[in-house]
């Protein structure tokens, strides 16, 4: 696990679990993913009310920010993939509209303003509550708001490494042009016990 950092990882949990954050199909991703990478700007939001979306572009900062290897969630345009995949999913709505409502719930009562409006130390305090399995086991006050930040982690981690940017960031190089195939290495095949018939 050491020589995995931190993004990387939710590199890897964005590819394992594309089709299940929110209950979303692997179709759901794609076409979100589709409509979200063919958005005009400045994007208006279909789905999220005006505080929900100021919300989400926060937390999926939080979880993909911005460092030397690439940009952030929202540079990669997760809000609008999310704001697409709410609409393509009636059924994972209400998870969504409690978590975002219980995150600037606790805002508010905490730091006498919205999520989005906290200091980033305060947004990260409240975030560190319910991010750690570990840590909410037991805490029937924290079930809900920890489930549905694992959920809104995956569809974050999904939708970024969805894009371009994700992909650049993983290093992925699939749907690259092959100008050569030489064919599977010798030793492969040997210890597969194949060979390339003749011609």
């Amino acid at each position: 696990m050491s020589e995995f950092n931190r993004r990387e990882m939710l590199g890897l949990l964005g590819l394992a679990t594309a089709a299940g954050a929110f209950g979303c199909s692997s179709g759901d991703v794609e076409r979100a993913a589709a409509k979200a990478a063919t958005a005009t700007r400045p994007y208006q939001p279909g789905w999220f009310s005006p505080e929900e979306w100021k919300t989400v572009n926060a937390l999926v900062d939080i979880v993909i920010p911005k460092d030397d290897r690439s940009g952030s969630a929202t540079d990669a345009g997760v809000p609008q993939f999310m704001d697409f995949m709410m609409q393509e999913n009636p059924g994972s709505q209400q998870r969504m509209r409690l978590g975002l409502a219980w995150l600037n719930r606790e805002a508010r009562a905490r730091y006498q303003a919205s999520f989005a409006s906290a200091t980033p130390e305060q947004q990260l305090a409240l975030v560190d509550e319910i991010a750690w399995p570990d840590k909410t086991r037991g805490v029937e006050a924290l079930t809900e708001p920890a489930s549905f930040f694992s959920n809104f982690r995956n569809l974050t981690a999904s939708g970024f490494w969805s894009t371009r940017m994700g992909m650049d960031d993983l290093g992925y190089k699939g749907n690259v042009y092959n100008k050569s195939w030489d064919g599977c290495p010798q030793p492969q095949l040997d210890k597969l016990g194949v060979s390339y018939g003749e011609a």
